[in-house]
């Protein structure tokens, strides 16, 4: 007759089976670490919610925007200056008196650089700097204008930016909440760039 009776389990046996298992836990951990660093510092991603953008940026639009350039900023302790004309997301505060929730990140585009003159005036954006002492409309001379006609920008604003400041618009004047009503954003608002648009999939677009 064979003995079919298990023989008692060897204690390396034990050990390789925790070792397993702490090794299998200590992968899903660092996996985590890593998912969370990525959204910390390097990118995330983000969904329209509204109609400011348009028609950049439909409502229910999936974006990726990109955080490194104000993760740098942080180590360097150097303020993130985005390039005039690109859309950025960042947080914003105070708007309950303006109907929203108090605290919120939007995400518009970039019109006024620190130590620009900004004048909103007769339905249009006047930004005057040492390069353009006359002034210029970034909507009619930069690439997203051209693209993308602008409409009638309502509302008056005339203020020089300081050196940490910025003046966004949403592309869709009439129906955006913007510098326009709550003055200049600063630089540590930022919470980064767009730089592609991943859905819908027909209208994946790099920004």
């Amino acid at each position: 007759m064979i003995d079919a009776s298990p023989e008692p389990e060897h204690p390396s046996g034990r050990w390789s089976g925790t070792h397993g298992a702490v090794s299998t836990i200590g992968i899903f951990l660092a996996a985590i670490a890593v998912a969370l660093f990525i959204i910390a510092f390097v990118f995330r991603s983000y969904q329209v919610d509204g109609p400011s953008m348009q028609n950049t940026l439909q409502n229910s639009d999936k974006l990726i925007i990109w955080k490194v350039p104000r993760t740098w900023s942080d180590i360097t302790r150097h303020d993130y200056i985005p390039d005039r004309g690109d859309i950025i997301v960042f947080n914003e505060s105070g708007l309950s008196e303006f109907g929203q929730s108090d605290s919120k990140q939007l995400i518009k585009r970039v019109i006024g650089l620190p130590g620009d003159h900004v004048v909103v005036k007769n339905g249009s954006i006047t930004v005057y700097n040492s390069e353009h002492p006359g002034g210029f409309d970034p909507d009619k001379t930069l690439p997203y204008g051209k693209n993308n006609a602008i409409p009638y920008t309502s509302g008056t604003f005339d203020k020089t930016l300081g050196p940490h400041q910025l003046f966004v618009c949403g592309d869709n004047r009439p129906d955006s909440l913007d510098s326009r009503t709550f003055g200049p954003i600063t630089a540590n608002q930022i919470v980064g760039k767009l730089v592609m648009r991943v859905l819908p999939i027909g209208q994946a677009k790099a920004f």
